[in-house]
């Protein structure tokens, strides 16, 4: 349907190698165009070809959240949801994923739906965007509009 997930925890095929991971997610493509997804998700995450041969579950937590984005990313998405890519990484991490994000929109023009426990963060790369509240939307609209709402910002983002 075009559209990649990437879940909060269990991302991942722990006791598989990194290249299975990918292999997995294309397993429909043939041989020649996995290999182009491949190298193409490489090239976004350099970091990962070092590991192809390695177990996924050895990888760091920033490495896990990588991998998940490129296996959401072997079916040529036109949109990807990415819930809490950031959860309990180090704040190094946390700026390193959040760059790749912008780097998927930018680069490969995909369409990201973004939920973040770092708002602050999550308004600096944000086009829209929406405070939800108990299911229920407190705003919607630019980010630079939200923070005009000091209200909302105290309330339920803490202090900017």
């Amino acid at each position: 349907m075009g559209i990649g997930y990437v879940t909060q925890t269990n991302n991942i095929f722990a006791d598989l190698t990194v290249e299975e991971n990918l292999r997995l997610a294309a397993h429909e493509l043939n041989r020649s165009e996995y290999i182009r997804r491949r190298d193409e998700v490489l090239e976004l995450f350099p970091r990962l070809r070092e590991f192809l041969g390695r177990r996924a579950g050895t990888l760091s937590g920033g490495e896990r959240r990588m991998l998940a984005i490129a296996i959401a990313m072997m079916r040529s998405p036109s949109a990807i949801l990415l819930d809490e890519i950031t959860t309990d990484l180090a704040p190094i991490m946390v700026k390193k994923v959040l760059e790749k994000v912008v780097e998927l929109k930018e680069k490969f023009g995909i369409t990201i739906l973004l939920v973040e426990q770092y708002a602050h963060r999550a308004l600096e790369i944000a086009d829209k965007v929406y405070l939800l509240v108990s299911g229920e939307i407190k705003f919607g609209g630019e980010p630079k509009e939200l923070l005009k709402h000091e209200d909302l910002i105290k309330l339920y983002l803490g202090e900017v």
